[in-house]
């Protein structure tokens, strides 16, 4: 009994130690926001296969297949138990991206991409080969295992490629703005190739792997630029001006200049309403790189060559006055237009806005100008005078027409007045008459109703009495004789009550039917004997 109490007591005391052990010394505790990356050192007792480099080691529950290395999968927050002997723990923090980041990972194991290649497809866990992830992870918590990816988290960025800036992470497209993609690889899950797509995209908030894709955002619409000379101004900021009353300018390199055909420097502004609409912005991206781009590269310097080509090609007083002036205006704004459209640039209008002429020049033609408009003016004041007075018969003539339209109106309306008092009077006679009429026919149905009322009546009267007879005659026959149909009228004539007695006539019966009506008479006559008197 000792020893086996003494065995018993060493079970016990090494399943205590074995207890404590396994919940002080195997135990690891992983606290929330933390997983837990466990390696396994290998087996002690038999070799140990060590995993294959760039791939976990393979966990088979305890086999002879288990690997030595980092085990894929990760415990997450709790108790576990692994003894130090054989396994190796290490916390790892959770991997946290925030609202407004992004996370570009970078995928450690698996098996090297072709050439030329860098992007890898799949989910986390599920990866096969070695490169950047194609998707990005958006705000959240992720248990990643640091031995087979890296995470990277960003927020919005963006870098400059020359006069283009390129955005990625969380990209925001304002309205009025749209996104042209550029391709940093291959799509094949969209069939898009590397570079600048001809699809944009809408305004809104957009996910983009930097390492995949870059955003340049351009502002669609019209907008204005105008090329013009600065003009002089007084200390009170008023415009100086000449004696002709146009604006003085100093000399600038905002507006346009050249000579006219006839050799005279000539200044000119010029405004062009333009731009780029959403399947036009990939173009302008590729080409030239952003608006204010196509603005400096493209707009003002073709403003500039083509208002001196044509401007070159007249003569100042060609370009001061008359109809030679809205064809220079014209072929400006045709040719700028073709231009443009060539370049994938929508033109909305070009204007002349103002031609400035050396005043030399200016001020013989604007007094030849002046003179001839004074005379023109004095023949249409002349031309007024005439209108004048024909306005003035004509208002005469009008007013005439009108008293005659007047007259004529009154005279047609007393006319249709009298003519409707006569129609109305003469439907007021056919009608007393035709009342007439209708009351005489009246009177003549009523009589003849009263007289065949009458017959009807004597008639009846007469079938009455022609029934009573007959039925007086058939009934006398019926009974046979007059007497007898008189005593039936007399018997049918009594009433129901009538008490009837029957009497017998003879002699000596009188007094004594008497009692049958009530009377007993009191009599005493002499008998022969006493039986007879009984």
């Amino acid at each position: 009994m000792k020893k086996i109490v003494a065995i018993l007591f060493a079970l016990l005391l090494l399943a205590a130690v074995g207890t404590l052990l396994h919940w002080t010394v195997n135990m690891v505790y992983v606290p929330e926001g933390y997983s837990l990356q466990i390696t396994f050192k290998g087996n002690l007792i038999r070799a140990t296969n060590k995993a294959e480099p760039g791939q976990y080691a393979r966990d088979e529950d305890g086999s002879s297949q288990d690997e030595a290395g980092v085990r894929e999968q990760m415990r997450g927050p709790g108790r576990h138990f692994f003894c130090p002997i054989w396994y190796e723990c290490r916390q790892v923090k959770d991997t946290v991206i925030n609202p407004g980041q992004v996370g570009v990972v970078t995928v450690k194991l698996g098996e090297s991409l072709p050439k030329g290649e860098f992007l890898v497809d799949g989910d986390l866990g599920k990866t096969k080969n070695k490169g950047i992830l194609r998707k990005v992870l958006a705000p959240g918590r992720y248990r990643i295992n640091p031995h087979g990816y890296e995470v990277k988290v960003i927020e919005a960025q963006k870098t400059t490629s020359g006069n283009q800036v390129k955005h990625f992470g969380w990209v925001t497209i304002p309205t009025g703005y749209v996104g042209v993609v550029t391709n940093l690889a291959n799509i094949p899950a969209r069939n898009q190739e590397k570079g600048v797509q001809m699809e944009t995209l809408p305004p809104g908030i957009y996910l983009v792997n930097g390492r995949e894709q870059q955003i340049d955002i351009v502002e669609v619409g019209f907008r204005e630029t105008t090329l013009a000379h600065k003009k002089l101004r007084n200390s009170d900021g008023t415009l100086q001006l000449d004696e002709a009353n146009e604006p003085l300018i100093e000399s600038s390199d905002i507006g346009i200049d050249f000579p006219s055909s006839d050799g005279f420097p000539i200044n000119m502004d010029f405004t062009a309403i333009w731009g780029l609409m959403p399947e036009q912005a990939p173009h302008a991206v590729l080409t030239f790189g952003n608006v204010d781009a196509v603005e400096n590269k493209v707009v003002q310097p073709q403003i500039e060559s083509i208002c001196r080509n044509n401007g070159s090609k007249f003569s100042a007083v060609q370009l001061l006055v008359g109809e030679d002036r809205e064809k220079f205006q014209q072929q400006n704004l045709e040719e700028f237009q073709q231009v443009l459209e060539e370049k994938e640039i929508r033109l909305l209008y070009g204007l002349v806005r103002h031609i400035y002429i050396p005043r030399e020049v200016r001020q013989p033609i604007q007094s030849s100008f002046v003179a001839d408009e004074l005379s023109l003016t004095r023949e249409q004041e002349q031309l007024t005078a005439q209108s004048e007075g024909i306005l003035r018969e004509a208002e005469k003539n009008v007013d005439l027409e009108n008293d005659k339209v007047t007259v004529e109106t009154d005279r047609q309306y007393q006319s249709k007045l009298a003519e409707g008092d006569r129609e109305a009077k003469r439907i007021d006679a056919e009608t007393e008459k035709l009342v007439a009429v209708i009351r005489r026919e009246t009177a003549e149905l009523n009589a003849e109703a009263t007289k065949v009322i009458g017959e009807a009546t004597n008639k009846g009267k007469q079938l009455i009495e022609e029934a009573k007879a007959d039925r007086f005659r058939l009934a006398v026959e019926a009974f046979g004789t007059p007497e007898a149909y008189n005593n039936w009228i007399f018997a049918t004539g009594l009433p129901t009550d009538v008490d009837l007695k029957l009497l017998y006539a003879g002699e000596g019966t009188l007094w004594t039917n008497m009692e049958n009506f009530g009377v007993r008479a009191n009599y005493d006559l002499p008998t022969k004997n006493k039986q007879d008197d009984e």
